[in-house]
């Protein structure tokens, strides 16, 4: 399998070359390219805070558009993530939330996750990924990734990159000359997936103001792996709201306002091969919210200022109950209906203003803006104690300033210098940390020749530790070994290289077609990683809860050796790659190919991290028909063995997904995908359980609207 990813990887560069090459000649006849299936086209802001296009970013930048996750009716946010180079996830199939993983980095807020511009900085101490966020797909109406640290204008934190999701809008109701509407959307599916009830409503008041809602209400229960088992406690019922509102008072000032609420219902536990249950099952109520209030100022009149205001709030919260306690938690006094409750609120704002402006031939776009925010984290526990201990009540404030300019010149000559100061404080349970820092980014672009665009990067981010890194103090519940706080604990600094090329062309074999892609290498190092490692002496623990630990010091007792935990700056990590992105559409069809090679090490025990993806390359084919309202294809993905040195090695795999899409009319439209064609038997690198097998998706969306 890795031979087969390695030769995938460089059929995919020479495939980008042999284009890029046959299309010089065509450059000069380049035209408006058609609509299509190319989101490299789409526009991007997240590399900059100001407009452009995702081809024409000097970054690692990739979009999921609305069109994209219409067709594959994900069902977690992790399945449209196959298709976008650097970026995996790490799910525990037993609980919906979701940690983005980008090149290497996860955890703890590596990857800004924002929606509609709110942090979402939740996370709880477990086997699984220590940071996740809640957000159905539903409600996502496109997804703007930018790879490596970006934190010179997003804050503390992210130094593996910044995934930012849309909810969906208006727009995606009503059209320009359309006053009021609703969008119906039902989805069925086998294998768990069951029903999807998604209704959209939309309102224009003139041109003065608009008003937008939509209700989603999904139900799936647990479903089979490719060998037939049924995967226990993969169950969820979820619904959500959400609510937008914008006023626009005079020419150019817009008010947004929005309130997005979910709540997740399910259960989880840990089972073997026999079903019997190894861990605690708990019952689980989750509920988001997230709620914006933003100014915006723009208009073509006034180029200093490009101004945008927000302030937001974001809250989980899960609230358990035990259902079924192990020995090891009825040892310590826990009962079935015993509660705990895990809380983060996040409370910041950001603020930020673009001038364009002109010195001699060179044209700036220079932007300066501010940001902060707070962290609140409440754990209360009456269930053995320890969600408490091992996620500790805290708070943490962030807070920034930075300044960029992007310069160009001649129409072949880009310049993006950014300079951002970080400041942080950290307290609970008696102990404090803080720190502050400057961290610099260039960027330089050139254009050789029409069509192709050269770049290169030096960047710095930093991440303040958590709460949860800094002040964690507790005993793992069995087998019964200490987890110690660490209050010297110091921030993360990240500091990459990166080179790239994007290439674009249309006109390359008929006069519709275009070709666009993107390739880039990177080495990002860590100083100050912060990794869970064992410290002090070893110590003989019991195998068996209630076992009394003083026989340990006996020979031949049941007991075993263990060393105490305790989160610990590392050395350095190294993480290299490279990361390719291309695709090409010729009005009957669209290819698109995405292909990834990661490696990362702990420098200081030159061991693999174990959250460095394996080699991955996908592959996306569709055809058009009966004047483009039908189209058909398939999705292609091809995963590498793990590396044997991490914790859980996986195996490769491949994967066939089949789709079609029809559109009757501008009001109906169908859509089916039939995942994993094959019942290929799987599970996906990061994650405990098999993925599913065979599945089959359908859904109808009906649009009413007047103008």
């Amino acid at each position: 399998m890795r031979v087969m990813a390695r030769a995938a990887l460089c059929a995919t560069v020479s495939f980008m070359a042999l284009s890029a090459a046959l299309a010089q000649e065509g450059a000069a006849q380049q035209a408006a390219a058609p609509g299509g299936e190319v989101t490299l086209d789409e526009i991007t802001v997240t590399a900059t805070k100001t407009e452009d296009r995702v081809i024409d970013a000097l970054a690692g930048v990739s979009t999921v558009s609305e069109r994209d996750i219409t067709r594959l009716q994900p069902s977690r946010i992790s399945d449209v993530f196959l298709g976008v180079p650097g970026v995996t996830t790490s799910t525990d199939v037993n609980d919906p939330g979701q940690a983005i993983n980008i090149r290497g980095m996860q955890d703890f807020g590596r990857v800004a996750v924002l929606v509609d511009g709110a942090r979402q900085n939740y996370g709880k101490s477990g086997h699984g990924a220590n940071g996740s966020f809640y957000l159905d797909p539903e409600l996502v109406g496109g997804i703007d990734i930018t790879r490596g640290p970006v934190s010179t204008i997003y804050g503390s934190g992210a130094i593996g990159g910044v995934v930012a999701f849309r909810t969906r809008t208006i727009d995606d109701v009503l059209d320009e000359d359309e006053q009021i509407g609703v969008v119906q959307r039902l989805g069925a599916g086998t294998n768990g997936a069951n029903f999807l009830n998604s209704t959209m409503i939309g309102a224009r008041l003139g041109t003065a103001a608009d008003i937008f809602g939509q209700f989603v209400w999904r139900n799936e229960t647990p479903y089979k792996d490719g060998s037939g088992t049924t995967i226990r406690d993969t169950g969820t019922q979820i619904s959500a709201g959400n609510v937008k509102f914008n006023l626009r008072p005079a020419d150019g000032h817009t008010i947004s306002a929005t309130a997005l609420f979910q709540e997740y219902s399910y259960t989880n536990s840990a089972y073997n091969d026999a079903g019997q249950a190894v861990g605690a099952r708990f019952g689980h109520e989750v509920q988001t919210g997230t709620y914006t209030l933003g100014y915006r100022f723009q208009r073509p009149d006034v180029p200093w200022l490009d101004l945008s205001i927000k302030g937001y709030y974001a809250t989980t919260t899960d609230d358990q109950r035990l259902i079924n306690p192990t020995s090891a938690y009825s040892f310590l006094g826990a009962r079935a209906g015993a509660a705990r409750r895990f809380d983060i609120g996040t409370l910041g704002f950001d603020v930020y203003n673009t001038a364009r402006f002109s010195t001699a031939a060179v044209d700036h776009a220079l932007t300066i803006g501010f940001d902060a925010l707070r962290d609140d984290v409440t754990t209360t526990d009456t269930a053995g104690g320890f969600a408490s201990a091992l996620t500790p009540s805290g708070r943490r404030r962030l807070a920034g300033a930075f300044v960029q300019d992007e310069l160009r010149y001649g129409g072949w000559l880009r310049v993006i210098g950014a300079l951002r100061f970080d400041d942080y404080k950290l307290e609970g349970g008696g102990n404090e940390s803080s720190g502050s820092r400057l961290s610099p980014k260039i960027t330089v672009g050139v254009t050789p020749i029409e069509g192709i665009e050269l770049y290169g990067t030096y960047a710095e981010g930093y991440r303040a530790p958590t709460v949860t890194e800094t002040l964690i103090a507790g005993t793992h519940p069995f087998p019964a070994f200490n987890i110690l706080p660490n209050p010297g604990l110091k921030p993360e600094v990240a500091k990459t290289w990166e080179a790239g090329v994007n290439v674009q062309y249309d006109g390359i074999f008929t006069e519709n077609d275009k070709f666009r892609g993107k390739a880039n290498v990177f080495l990002n190092n860590v100083t100050n990683f912060i990794d869970m490692v064992e410290v002090g002496d070893p110590y003989r623990i019991p195998v068996a809860p209630g076992f009394p630990a003083a026989f340990c010091r006996f020979p031949g007792t049941p007991c075993v050796e263990f060393y105490d935990q305790q989160y610990q700056n590392v050395a350095k990590a190294r993480l290299t790659g490279v990361e390719l992105e291309a695709a090409y559409d010729w009005g009957g069809g669209f290819i698109s190919l995405a292909a990834t090679h990661i490696t990362g090490k702990n420098k200081q025990t030159n061991m693999p991290l174990n959250s460095v993806m394996p080699d991955q390359v996908s592959t996306t084919l569709g055809l058009r028909f009966l004047d483009d309202k039908l189209t058909v294809g398939t999705r292609l993905t091809f995963v590498d063995n793990s590396s044997e040195a991490v914790s859980n090695p996986t195996k490769g795999y491949g994967l066939v997904d089949l789709f079609a899409s029809y559109q009757y009319s501008d009001r109906i439209r169908g859509d089916v995908i039939v995942k994993n064609v094959f019942d290929r038997q799987y599970t996906q690198y990061l994650n405990s359980e098999p993925s599913p097998g065979l599945t089959a998706k359908f859904a109808l969306t009906v649009k009413f609207a007047a103008k």
